[in-house]
């Protein structure tokens, strides 16, 4: 089945001393979305950014899809603040939220599709109830926190039994992979049932955007 790529190139690799030109750069390069890892150092063991710089960069990207991946624990008094920055889509982990259907529905209230995010060592079961709030699952390759990590190779067969929930629920939901994402393996992540593709350092840390992101785009067959 022929799919729509998605690449989200992830901020947490970029230069923060000037996050602006660095968003303009990957949209001009052809990214589809921007991805922004927001961590607590409480769910994880980092600490990135708040509602004020995901603010700033809808201003200065007011047509970017924001794609708002929150790595914090408690989750939900933060995303009305992350809905009014500016976020178009909230993604969070079901550890992080003691009913995760309230959550779901509490981030389409404020205006935004709703993802939810499953570690490694997840279990899929938490999908099995909520499917028809969801706009994306989003599976991690490596364990959150820090970006540079490599692929985990036991995510594909995970990534597969999750194509398979979302096709037999017949509902457009993205299907996303984060974590060690490059060049050389972004083909085999989409065979096994990705759609969207988050990229850190793979892109962030090449010195040229346009080669890098076409270079990924050709080996998902120039699907997009």
């Amino acid at each position: 089945m022929s799919r729509q790529y998605r690449i989200a190139p992830s901020i947490l690799s970029a230069d923060f001393a000037r996050l602006g030109a660095e968003i303009d750069a990957v949209l001009a390069a052809g990214a589809d979305w921007v991805h922004v890892d927001v961590m607590d150092n409480h769910y994880v063991p980092n600490l990135t950014i708040g509602p004020l710089v995901v603010e700033a960069l809808r201003r200065h990207a007011p047509q970017a899809f924001f794609d708002v991946h929150l790595m914090v624990e408690p989750v939900d008094a933060l995303i009305p603040a992350f809905a009014a920055a500016g976020a178009s889509l909230i993604s969070f982990h079901p550890e992080a939220s003691r009913h995760v259907d309230r959550t779901l529905s509490l981030i389409r209230e404020h205006g935004c599709e709703a993802g939810l995010v499953l570690n490694p060592a997840t279990p899929l079961a938490c999908l099995d109830y909520v499917m028809d709030r969801l706009d994306l699952v989003l599976l991690m390759s490596v364990n959150p926190g820090f970006g540079g990590q490599s692929f985990i190779p036991s995510a594909l067969p995970k990534i597969a039994q999750v194509r398979e929930r979302i096709d037999a629920s017949g509902r457009d939901i993205r299907l996303e992979v984060d974590g060690g994402i490059k060049i050389d393996n972004i083909a085999a992540v989409a065979r096994a049932g990705a759609d969207t593709f988050v990229a850190g350092s793979a892109v962030f840390g090449t010195s040229d955007y346009n080669a890098t992101l076409a270079a990924m785009r050709a080996e998902l067959g120039g699907g997009g």
